[in-house]
């Protein structure tokens, strides 16, 4: 009990997103297809149900858990949407997108060029989530961001 343990595991960041979803199972065998993700571990819980699982995508790892109603845990389709984005940077925006839908996301956003210096898409997963899908292509400064966006934007 007096063995020094890390704060932070291996191979964490401080912050991991941790998505409650309907079918997380099923979310996670999409993610292996939608995004390239791999399987760290998944622990099954009662009736069916995913208590925990990790996958990794890039460098991150991202948890999930399914619905558990009976303890606060609900997902986007439980809460009739989600008001956050998850995202994901990648070395090809355009090919990641079409990969995302094709593999069952619906695009919310086809990929462009945005005023902040990234080439930028939106897709929602079919467990509810929101996911940003960027390639920087551009350093900016606040200025520059600034400026291209008066350009890029109609006034409101």
């Amino acid at each position: 009990m007096n063995a020094k343990v890390d704060p932070i595991p291996q191979d964490m960041h401080t912050l991991t997103p941790h998505l409650v979803c309907e079918g997380a199972a099923d979310a996670m065998e999409f993610y292996k297809k939608a995004f390239n993700a791999t399987e760290i571990m998944r622990m099954p819980g009662p009736n069916g149900r995913l208590m925990h699982g990790a996958l990794k995508i890039g460098d991150s790892v991202l948890m999930l858990a399914d619905d558990f109603p009976e303890y606060g845990g609900l997902g986007p389709k439980a809460l009739k949407g989600s008001p956050v984005t998850l995202h994901l940077y990648v070395v090809d925006t355009d090919a990641a997108f079409q990969q995302a839908v094709d593999a069952g996301a619906t695009a919310r956003m086809p990929p462009s060029d945005m005023f902040w210096g990234d080439r930028y898409a939106q897709v929602t997963d079919p467990f509810g989530h929101n996911w940003a899908i960027a390639t920087h292509i551009k350093d900016m400064t606040p200025e520059e961001m600034a400026e291209a966006m008066k350009q890029q934007m109609p006034p409101c």
